[in-house]
């Protein structure tokens, strides 16, 4: 349809509109449901929990053996997803998260779930927008595909694209890109970003944590400073800091201010030569753009359950803006755990986009960095030691535009000091992507980080 026609009909993330179509065209055309391909390709999932099993016959296979990789599928941050076969690459069909439960019938979801580095059980919410919004915690079963719902309950509608897991419970966070007019904008500007209401500094972020073990569903609710997020990093348990007795959640994240870094992303502003100033240098949308490193504290959860109003979270730092991340990422087999490292993309002003990738220490509060002048790189994978025994021993894997001769390349960084082990050529540019996975040869794949 993108081929023949040049437009894009369906529901995107930021695309702006032809603002000469008609207004009644649009009108009518909100209830007319597309039969359009769906754009999804922003998270990868390999051998996916309830993605279809494939018989042992039947596993696609590469000189003669197969490669470990079953299922492939990409999402995004509505509630389908959609099959490629791991070998051609092409699109097998699209399913909805209803196909995994009955009672996942909302339209948002997460593009990135998150999975039991253990039991390589995948968690994500399902949220229904309209007057008050619907939220639906599940999880879909690593060894028998089937798809359970944690909790549901009602939630202001808001644009999320990740969450949290800790070793007992999921955590969703729903921060201050709340979606308005029970989200009939979306279905008028056909994106998200122009359904979304102004940001409210007045308006706080409310925490739900869910049970995810003993069925006891929603048990807590907290509030916090207003914040954005694109991209939650961990989160772990630990004895109360104010009593022994309790438990407390402390949560990781890469967070903004405000929401002015979802529009920096629309092409135009992305452009070093765009016009729109607001947004070049150091311009005040700029500096707004730019991620923070942030710790939350959920304290004393057993507290909270008995509580009939929200708790207060709190902030237990964030970092300057100059050695902080985007597109975050750690050793996956700390996922749930204390982890002490996270590794990403900087943005210091250096160029309109990314400029480095970073390594930031949450004990210090400090950070190092990779960097060539007019090389653009895109999200670090961590790939760890098999022999390794320290939390940073591996590697990071991420593709650099040479923006001097137009090429990209493969480039190996040590994930201890960030210097280069190797590079990999490749003949031209390699598109941006946000997202990636890595799968090793042997062991078990764990899923969403």
């Amino acid at each position: 349809m993108v081929r023949s026609t040049g437009k894009i009909d369906s529901i995107t993330f930021a695309s702006k509109r032809d603002p000469c179509e008609s207004y009644f065209k649009k009108v009518m055309g909100m209830f007319s449901p597309s039969r359009n391909t769906k754009n999804v390709g922003v998270t990868v999932s390999l051998n996916m929990p309830g993605g279809g099993a494939i018989k042992e016959s039947e596993k696609p296979a590469i000189n003669g053996h197969t490669n470990g990789i079953d299922t492939l599928h990409v999402k995004t941050d509505a509630s389908y997803f959609k099959k490629i076969d791991p070998i051609t690459l092409e699109p097998r069909g699209i399913a909805t998260q209803k196909s995994l439960h009955p009672d996942l019938i909302g339209e948002f979801s997460g593009a990135h779930a998150k999975s039991d580095p253990v039991t390589g059980d995948i968690f994500n919410f399902n949220l229904k927008h309209g007057p008050k919004g619907k939220y639906r915690i599940f999880r879909t079963s690593a060894s028998t595909g089937e798809t359970d719902v944690l909790a549901t309950f009602p939630g202001q509608a808001a644009y999320i694209h990740s969450i949290f897991l800790s070793e007992n419970y999921v955590i969703l966070c729903v921060w201050n890109s709340h979606i308005h007019w029970a989200g009939l904008p979306m279905l008028y500007h056909k994106n998200i970003v122009d359904a979304m209401s102004p940001f409210d500094s007045n308006s706080n972020a409310t925490w739900y944590v869910v049970d995810r073990k003993h069925g006891r569903g929603l048990v807590a609710t907290y509030k916090s400073m207003p914040f954005y997020c694109f991209h939650t990093i961990n989160a772990w348990e630990e004895p109360s800091h104010s009593d022994p007795t309790q438990t407390d959640i402390i949560a990781e994240l890469s967070m903004y201010e405000n929401t002015d870094v979802i529009s920096r992303f629309y092409y135009d502003t992305l452009m070093s030569s765009t016009t729109d100033t607001e947004y070049q240098g150091q311009a005040k949308k700029r500096l707004s753009s730019l991620p923070i490193q942030a710790q939350f504290r959920l304290g004393s959860i057993e507290s909270a359950a008995k509580s009939s109003t929200p708790l207060p979270v709190e902030l237990v730092f964030q970092a300057d803006k100059a050695i902080s991340m985007e597109l975050p990422t750690i050793n996956p087999a700390y996922l749930t755990k204390r982890h002490r490292f996270s590794y990403g993309c900087a943005d210091r002003l250096k160029s309109s986009f990314m400029d480095g990738i970073v390594k930031f220490d949450n004990m210090s509060q400090t950070s190092i960095f990779w960097e060539k002048e007019g090389h653009t790189p895109g999200e670090p994978i961590f790939v760890a030691d098999p022999e390794g025994t320290a939390e940073d021993d591996g590697v990071l894997l991420t593709v650099v535009l040479d923006g001097y001769v137009d090429r990209s390349y493969l480039l190996v960084l040590s994930a201890r000091d960030l210097k280069e082990v190797g590079s990999a050529e490749m003949r031209g540019p390699m598109a941006f992507g946000f997202h990636g996975a890595y799968k090793a040869g042997g062991g078990m794949y764990k899923g969403d980080i």
